[in-house]
């Protein structure tokens, strides 16, 4: 199941991507513009920041089954869609849709893993998630450049590939994914019990005092835009996570042109380079398990803040890795040494995509769904707007110098895991919503005493 889960994300994640790889034939086919094509990109990640703020409270009314279940399915459809698109517009629509019902991917999963496994038990499955999404968005294009280089097949064979696999991942949901949340499984063991004893006093607790799902959706809608604009560690990672989300959306748009205008890269070969992202997220991963050490070691000196040491390493590797991407991609030098910028970009990046999850989750406890549900809303607009610039950008200011100012931006947020490390606690000793939380967790210890 675990597995199963962690698929989704994969799969979400590398269609999010290889759609860029398709730009010359959809281009030629549809007779539209390379800005309009790239529209296309955007509203993918536009789907995935704002559907989890109405789904999530339908996950929590009617379990997460069903939602594998839906969302695997339109998903499916809407490559179907786009495959079939006789315009640009109607790419842009199943897009749009396609990154909505994508979104159960980057959403229920972590919730899934947390029903299965115990706390000290979700390490490797939380990191096997991080690593199913990240690198899936480098192999993606590595596969479907060397697609688009067919003249036989091109953009539509592009997302034919991606409907046939969640065609089959869709049949994997059906045959491994059960209902895990508790709350749901309860409910339904009471409703079967009510209906075969006629004894209306077997209730779930889940039951009592249930809030609407009208209360629930409003909840779910406001409470991670006001922990976004009233906390500042939610303000801080969520800049942070989007920068280089909105910055790896970049060079999704932007490493085909450099490659093959640099060192007269075909198309199969420059969607080759996207491998740097894959080997980047398994280097990530590897410097996130030695992470988990640290954060054994030093979890009752530092508290939440001992997750940040490898973030603080990557907040600087992350830079340095852009800056060598920009100055190297020039006939003189090889190849290999941008890609080599590359993959350093992606290992930091990786490291903060799975720290910022790690974090927030400690940091906010109970609120932790809505304090990343913030991040993700954050990040995935940032991925919206980037993509409509880079072409202007780097038209104007060439590749080498639009590369270095974004490096230089990434330089100027270098503090932030830094200041987090240093004086997260006491940032946090001034929230009200942190103080809210220790309340709670104060009461339970109070009610686990008085049990014992």
């Amino acid at each position: 199941m675990t597995i199963t889960a962690c698929a989704f994300a994969g799969i979400a994640g590398a269609a999010s991507s290889s759609y860029a790889m398709g730009y010359s034939s959809m281009i030629r086919d549809l007779n539209c513009t390379l800005f309009q094509a790239t529209i296309g990109l955007s509203m993918y990640a536009l789907g995935i920041g704002l559907a989890p703020l109405v789904t999530s409270s339908f996950s929590e009314e009617f379990g997460r089954s069903p939602f594998y279940i839906v969302s695997s399915l339109m998903f499916m459809l809407t490559e179907v869609m786009i495959a079939l698109a006789p315009n640009i517009q109607t790419v842009i629509v199943g897009r749009f849709l396609g990154g909505i019902f994508s979104s159960t991917g980057s959403t229920l999963v972590a919730g899934t893993i947390a029903d299965i496994w115990l706390p000290h038990q979700r390490g490797f499955p939380m990191s096997l998630y991080a690593l199913g999404i990240v690198a899936s968005v480098g192999l993606g294009p590595t596969i479907a450049g060397w697609i688009e280089a067919d003249p036989s097949l091109g953009w539509r064979w592009i997302q034919w590939i991606h409907a046939i696999v969640s065609g089959v991942y869709f049949v994997s949901v059906l045959l491994f994914m059960t209902e895990t949340r508790s709350t749901v499984i309860l409910t339904r063991m009471a409703r079967r019990v009510r209906k075969d004893t006629g004894d209306s006093r077997y209730c779930a607790r889940a039951e009592e005092n249930k809030p609407r799902l009208a209360s629930m959706i409003a909840i779910s809608c406001t409470r991670p835009m006001s922990l976004l604009l009233t906390e500042p560690t939610v303000q801080s990672f969520s800049l942070w996570v989007g920068f280089v989300w909105g910055v790896l959306y970049i060079l999704i748009d932007s490493i085909s042109g450099e490659f093959s205008g640099v060192y007269g890269f075909g198309v199969g070969e420059t969607g080759t380079v996207f491998i740097t992202v894959t080997i980047g997220s398994l280097l990530g991963y590897l410097a996130n398990v030695y992470q988990e050490r640290l954060y054994r070691k030093y979890v009752h000196r530092k508290g939440q803040e001992a997750r940040l040491y490898i973030a603080c390493v990557a907040s600087v590797a992350l830079p340095t890795g852009m800056l060598i991407f920009a100055w190297t991609a020039r006939p003189d030098i090889p190849w290999i040494v941008p890609m080599i910028g590359l993959t350093l970009f992606m290992a930091s990046a990786f490291v903060l995509y799975q720290v910022v999850f790690v974090y927030l989750a400690d940091c906010y406890g109970p609120y932790a769904s809505s304090a990343l549900a913030g991040q993700s809303l954050c990040r995935n607009i940032l991925a919206t707007i980037f993509p409509l610039f880079t072409t202007q950008m780097f038209d104007r200011m060439t590749y080498k110098w639009a590369n270095t100012l974004v490096a230089l931006i990434a330089v100027a947020m270098i503090p932030i895991p830094y200041i987090l490390f240093f004086y997260g606690s006491r940032i946090r000793q001034r929230s009200p919503v942190s103080k809210k939380i220790l309340a709670i967790e104060e009461l339970n210890q109070t009610a686990s005493f008085g049990k014992s």
